[in-house]
């Protein structure tokens, strides 16, 4: 699943907040943000950074998300996985396969267009379709998160 929208920013600004954990909470549209753990700065595949969460079925929780794709100014990803207080952290096996990824092309002077990618494809089979079933809820959030990116970016 994808979201697009095009963002009064250069490619490297936008790229600059995506590579930044810290900023994370700040762009988040589903609200189960709450900190980033480190302030390191994404460097590269291989990094993990690690973000405090809430969500009402689990309560506090961590996820640690390992970057798999990096392309700095174009492109960023990362996998979660279960971390800290998350029910799921000593299941091995339990990561979904789930990716982030936000792909950054520009569009002219100051202006890129930002698709945020849900990609489930390497999920389980019942994860998927739990994702699915949720789609409508998930678009929304990511609509959300385009949208605060956006005031971040004009904000600056």
């Amino acid at each position: 699943m994808m979201v697009s929208r095009r963002i009064g920013a250069p490619a490297g600004d936008i790229f600059r907040i995506l590579a930044d954990p810290g900023r994370h909470p700040d762009l988040d549209g589903s609200g189960m943000l709450r900190a980033g753990v480190s302030d390191a700065v994404v460097s590269g595949v291989g990094d993990v950074f690690v973000m405090r969460m809430y969500y009402e079925r689990y309560g506090d929780y961590e996820m640690d998300n390992h970057i798999v794709e990096y392309e700095p100014d174009r492109r960023i990803g990362w996998e979660p996985r279960p971390g800290r207080g998350h029910p799921d952290a000593t299941v091995p096996g339990a990561a979904w396969g789930h990716r982030w990824i936000f792909d950054l092309l520009p569009d002219g002077a100051g202006a890129t267009v930002v698709t945020e990618i849900f990609d489930g494809s390497r999920m389980p089979e019942n994860r998927r379709t739990e994702v699915d079933s949720g789609r409508a809820w998930w678009q929304t959030q990511m609509d959300r998160t385009l949208e605060r990116l956006a005031e971040l970016c004009a904000a600056r």
